[in-house]
């Protein structure tokens, strides 16, 4: 019997409603096969996804607010139209068959893994959400139409699924970080953030100022591209080091370097997350001082894992 058949069984040996033991256990297996893919404290597509399919993602995306290590994995119509609670359990049926489902599924991790399932289809005649742990329902929120479940799927997630435990300064990172990429993708300063738990916002959450955090942001943003594989920047880092000359090397890396600054901040300037017409002198010079270090810093650090190929 494999683990997740053991938990099943042990949930209605408690007494735990099979239905719903049944139907978590499925979601768990579900998001088991998945895992390997999910990058916690996002929402990520099961499969590459088509032109309307898109349109649904990048809808939910910008609404959804995820604590740092929860994964999260939206299905499409062809996997989440497989994904089918028990017949019995009416107050499960959120869509009807033949129609095209969109799902998400995600996972609070812990001794008892809470598991969330939203079905959000425009199409669904009950569009609503479900949270189970330990093989039970532990509440069910249904809504007449996708935009009311829309309003109400990240309070949702806040109350129900978001880490209690106390965050690192990493979670804080990882989470401003994860709220910015979004920013970068949907090019839109209205994607949710809670703004006590984002150092861009709340500055004293790793001991910063909020001139230093733009840059804390942007480096943080540009490391973690540098490090993920197959990513443009990478790649355009990586073909300026095949360059044999030293001095056209370095130039290259230099105006890349300052062109990917002046990309992010462009974005924030457009998306409104940072009022630079409202800086003082101070904070102008700062702002100055700290955009020169910071070109210097990621092109000697490009430097630095050329060194270590």
């Amino acid at each position: 019997m494999d683990p997740i058949s053991r938990k099943v069984k042990q949930w209605i040996d408690e007494g735990k409603d099979p239905r719903s033991a049944h139907w978590q256990g499925g979601l768990e297996a579900m998001l088991n096969v998945f895992m390997p893919y999910l990058e916690p404290g996002r929402l990520i597509p099961v499969q590459p996804l088509e032109e309307e399919e898109l349109f649904v993602f990048q809808a939910v995306m910008e609404i959804i607010d995820l604590s740092p290590n929860l994964p999260a994995a939206f299905l499409p119509p062809s996997i989440a139209e497989k994904v089918i609670p028990p017949e019995s359990a009416e107050e499960l049926q959120h869509i009807e068959k033949g129609q095209p489902s969109f799902k998400i599924l995600i996972a609070r991790p812990g001794k008892e893994q809470r598991i969330l399932c939203a079905e959000i289809s425009e199409h669904a005649k009950k569009p609503g959400v479900d949270i189970f742990q330990s093989g039970a329902l532990l509440g069910t929120y249904n809504f007449q139409n996708q935009q009311d479940c829309f309003t109400e799927l990240n309070k949702i997630i806040r109350v129900h699924i978001w880490e209690k435990e106390k965050w690192s300064q990493d979670d804080y990172k990882r989470y401003t970080i994860n709220w910015f990429e979004k920013v970068i993708d949907l090019h839109k300063g209205t994607v949710s953030v809670e703004k006590d738990f984002s150092f861009f916002h709340s500055p004293t959450l790793i001991k910063s100022n909020k001139i230093d955090v733009i840059f804390i942001l942007m480096s943080e943003i540009m490391l973690k591209r540098l490090h993920n594989s197959g990513d443009p920047l990478k790649e355009a880092v990586s073909a300026i080091r095949a360059i044999d000359d030293t001095d056209v090397k370095k130039a290259q890396l230099n105006d890349l370097a300052d062109k990917v600054v002046f990309e992010l901040l462009t974005v924030m300037k457009d998306c409104n997350v940072v009022k630079f017409d409202d800086f003082t002198d101070k904070e102008s010079k700062q702002f100055n001082r700290e955009s020169a270090t910071m070109i210097q810093k990621i092109v000697k650090y490009m430097g630095k894992v050329e060194g270590r190929r």
